[in-house]
């Protein structure tokens, strides 16, 4: 069984929250205002409508600019630099903001604190950060805002600890039709580039019936597009289920709704899985399947545990199966080592794969990993070269892939006010597309043909 906080350890967050919205109403005569900036996965955004649920069970309002605040919340990524110093900015920004307050208070949480050399740097180079706490203290968002107000002084919870799920945690959804439900957390692959394993800890999956009654919850409540969310989402494990049966039994529930999932490994996507996708009647015909690299060396260097030829027979099988599929993946570019001849193993990859869109990242050493010490002599002007060109190749696949689809009626989950049309949505398939309608469709699926094809974007009219 999965680690679990205990239910009367629950409870006594529910007491500490009773005691801050008490403490904050003697203290402001008002709803104090919280702004709450969530960075990285689709696992981060999850987490922020968790804390913003118990924020608003303390007594908080929210609020678009943090200049307005009283408590900011910054929530963290640390997959690649880029998220460090894109928060550590903002951060930086929010001194000034708290120095000219008299009731500000920030707080940073999530993946990057999690780390033991960034919880230091923290520390010490960000002494206007009132409180600091990883993945794993997340549910004990109200005992540490309690200790806070409190004492005055820092409060800090990072320890590092093998993981637990929370079940029950109040919710602020972003959304009233679109859903993240998570249904595993942590990661036991330890990828020699990522962090992952060691800022959320191991694999643990919740109880099928958990995640059975809160799926039914948002079906009942009009949900449109839930997505199952799990660091490697298809190495769920919980009793007798395993992810394709998990998803079988999602797919029974009656309603008007479409299910996804992410993130995929390749080594735990067989014919169980793609045979569900196949035959369900609310399963999105999208598989995201992050493939890093073309190369076996460098997949061995990763420790990603399969074959270039391995990857491509799932993408195969998957196709076989569901000839309307849409594939996305993830691709690093100039990992420790690569060579000119092995970053050409992953463009002719990608020109099999066929992707309908692809995320590239060049590569980023994460302090801590087996990669961050591996040699690394290719300068990154070579990097940027090859990321380019990967990126050329790429834009040239997904143009042709928009324009074979022109004529074709797709459900579409209306979303929002369009950019250059009146509104705009995504294909099962996960690719934009904008029409024009009435703003009442918004949140309802709607039949679009694609009249036409904008490199990447698609452009429709409702079929009738």
């Amino acid at each position: 069984m999965p680690p679990t906080v205990a239910p009367e350890a629950l409870a006594r967050q529910r007491e500490y929250a009773a005691l801050v919205r008490e403490l904050l109403a003697d203290r402001f005569g008002r709803p104090p205002a919280a702004y709450v900036r969530t960075y990285g996965c689709q696992g981060n955004e999850a987490d922020g409508e968790r804390m913003q649920g118990m924020l608003a069970e303390m007594g908080f309002s929210f609020c678009e600019d943090p200049a307005g605040a009283d408590f900011v919340l910054l929530n963290t990524c640390a997959i690649r630099g880029h998220a460090e110093d894109r928060a550590l900015g903002n951060a930086g920004r929010l001194k000034s903001l708290r120095q000219g307050s008299g009731t500000m208070r920030v707080a940073l949480c999530g993946c990057m604190p999690q780390q033991p050399h960034m919880a230091e740097k923290l520390r010490a180079h960000y002494p206007f950060i009132d409180l600091l706490f990883g993945p794993h203290a997340v549910h004990r968002l109200p005992e540490l805002l309690y200790r806070m107000y409190t004492t005055g002084r820092r409060v800090t919870d990072t320890a590092d600890e093998p993981g637990s799920i929370a079940e029950g945690l109040p919710l602020r959804r972003g959304s009233a039709f679109k859903a993240w439900l998570p249904v595993m957390y942590g990661c036991d692959n330890f990828c020699s580039y990522c962090v992952v394993p060691f800022v959320r800890g191991r694999e643990r999956s919740r109880t099928p019936e958990a995640i059975l009654a809160e799926a039914c919850a948002l079906v009942s409540a009009g949900y449109r597009d839930i997505t199952l969310l799990g660091q490697n989402v298809n190495s769920y494990r919980s009793e007798d289920y395993d992810f394709p049966k998990l998803l079988r039994e999602l797919d029974k529930l009656d309603g008007d709704f479409r299910l996804r999932f992410m993130t995929s490994h390749p080594k735990d996507c067989g014919p169980a899985l793609l045979d569900a996708m196949a035959e369900g009647a609310h399963i999105a015909r999208h598989l995201h399947l992050p493939v890093q690299s073309g190369s076996d060396r460098i997949l061995r260097e990763m420790n990603r545990k399969y074959t270039s030829e391995q990857y491509l027979e799932v993408a195969r099988y998957a196709r076989e199966v569901m000839p309307d599929l849409s594939l996305t993946g993830d691709v690093i570019v100039g990992f420790p080592g690569e060579t000119y001849g092995e970053f050409q193993e992953t463009l002719a990859l990608v020109e099999q794969a066929r992707y309908t869109s692809l995320f590239t990242f060049i590569f980023s050493p994460r302090e801590g990993t087996r990669a961050a010490a591996m040699p690394d002599p290719v300068p990154h002007e070579e990097k940027v070269r090859r990321f380019r060109e990967l990126t050329a190749l790429q834009e040239s696949i997904a143009k042709q892939k928009c324009a074979s689809m022109i004529g074709q009626a797709e459900r579409v989950l209306c979303e929002e006010k369009g950019k250059r049309l009146a509104l705009a949505g995504r294909t099962g398939g996960n690719q934009i597309i904008e029409f024009d309608g009435p703003e009442s469709l918004i949140g309802q699926f709607a039949q679009v043909k694609i009249t036409q094809a904008k490199n990447w974007l698609l452009d429709g009219e409702i079929y009738m």
